[in-house]
């Protein structure tokens, strides 16, 4: 731990620099109201005693045990050692921003192959070098949608996760840009094709694969009727999926983003972590932040660069397309590193067996007294379950049990509070998912078939 004490005759010598006699004069322009005269704080401590104090609030954290059925947005995978021992190296401990190429072509290297994994999973012919997390990327991507279609309105599904459609409300509200919902099938769960008449005049049509209650989505006609309508189609897609299903690129998708978290990422109680965002060669010059091109140095070598750097510190302010200064640079590197390990057919299995898991333990789940699916849609590895009692004291119990089994979805809906939202990964192992079903039956009752 590090300290930079002050005496009083040090804070008495830079009061008298900026000519003021005191602290209070310092902070005069600042209107009483709204200054906070006294933090509580305890007595000082020792440099020891901070540290076990320390110690001690962080034993109190709860680790994501293995046990543990949480999803709705960030998800609890295996992340191999050498994600973490390649992350720590030396040579990516470097400045944020890699301005300078020549002494950042490590950094510009691995964020270049970021992009490539993206193309390569999203079936898209660019991605940049990656954005804060999937709200913000979505975000940026209708922005996009809206600067090559010169329009000023967007058509989100229900089934994109609330969170999400918060953040696009907020950055929707600065410029005015009208936003109007397309609702999901009360029986499957799915997007309903949108009427020609919700989308005359929307820029882009947004949904999300799986969407936020883990229904898989026909993307194929959401794209046709998208672009009959001259909207982009914009999905946010969790890429764990992409071992297994369509390439978003490839079934119509214009635009296509996402959350890196479950590449190589911890849960770590909700962040950091990265987002990606992959187009079609055409919407190139208006992607947002900052994408990283392979070209060659004076002798021929292969090397890196920024490029089309098209954010307001570099051209005119009218003529950027976002004012994103940065990526989760080291998130991305371990989603890249991670998938570097797994390679495709990696990918592929993990992804199978995190689908026969979720789906034995949703079968069997149904089969308990007053549990029932809230949709009828196919699903990957999330899906919903309406219980016959409030789902937040069924996770309460549950957790009592050392089993976390879900996200209540009253906190998202009030109308969902006997909605628990179920997420089974690779690490959710067939004695986690007995347990589950052990715990299900004590606390409701009945007996599993």
């Amino acid at each position: 731990m590090s300290y930079l004490p002050h005496t009083d005759a040090d804070r008495q010598a830079m009061l008298a620099a900026i000519g003021v006699a005191s602290t209070d004069d310092l902070f005069s322009p600042i209107p009483a109201d709204l200054r906070v005269r006294a933090l509580d704080l305890p007595p000082g401590l020792s440099e020891a005693e901070v540290r076990r104090r320390l110690e001690d609030l962080a034993a109190r954290n709860q680790v994501c045990r293995s046990a543990a059925f949480l999803g709705a947005g960030c998800y609890h995978h295996f992340v191999p050692a050498a994600v973490r021992a390649l992350t720590s190296r030396a040579e990516f401990l470097t400045a944020y921003t890699p301005y300078q190429p020549e002494v950042s072509q490590g950094t510009l290297q691995h964020i270049f192959e970021f992009q490539t994994a993206v193309c390569e999973l999203t079936g898209l012919e660019v991605a940049n070098a990656g954005m804060y997390d999937a709200p913000s990327a979505l975000a940026e991507g209708a922005l996009l949608a809206l600067r090559h279609t010169r329009r000023e309105r967007l058509v989100v599904s229900t089934g994109v996760h609330p969170e999400a459609r918060e953040v696009l409300a907020t950055y929707a509200s600065g410029p005015g840009i009208e936003t109007a919902e397309l609702g999901l099938d009360p029986g499957t769960g799915r997007t309903l094709p949108p009427h020609p008449a919700l989308l005359a005049g929307a820029g882009a049509l947004l949904v999300q694969q799986p969407n936020f209650f883990g229904v898989i989505e026909d993307l194929a006609p959401l794209a046709e009727a998208a672009h009959d309508a001259g909207a982009l189609l914009i999905v946010s897609q969790n890429p764990m999926t992409l071992g297994l299903l369509a390439a978003p690129g490839t079934v119509g998708a214009d635009v296509a983003v996402g959350d890196m978290q479950v590449f190589g990422n911890a849960m770590s109680f909700g962040g950091p972590s990265a987002g990606y965002l992959a187009c079609r060669a055409k919407y190139l010059r208006q992607l947002p932040g900052r994408l990283v091109g392979q070209t060659t140095d004076l002798d021929g070598r292969p090397c890196y660069t920024l490029t089309l750097q098209a954010r307001e510190q570099h051209i005119r302010r009218a003529k950027a397309t976002s004012n994103i200064c940065s990526n989760q640079a080291l998130n991305a590197l371990a989603a890249t590193i991670y998938l570097a390990l797994l390679g495709s057919t990696g990918l592929r299995e993990v992804g199978d067996v995190c689908v026969r898991r979720a789906h034995y333990l949703h079968e069997r789940l149904c089969t308990l007294p007053g549990i029932e699916p809230l949709f009828s849609g196919p699903f990957f590895n999330e899906f919903a379950l309406r219980l016959p009692t409030d789902a937040a004291s069924f996770a309460a119990a549950a957790r009592a049990r050392d089993v976390d089994p879900g996200v209540p979805l009253d906190r998202f809906a009030s109308d969902r509070k006997d909605v628990l939202l179920v997420a089974v990964t690779e690490l959710n192992t067939p004695a986690d998912l007995e347990l589950y079903l052990t715990t299900a039956r004590d606390i409701l009752g009945g007996d599993a078939q």
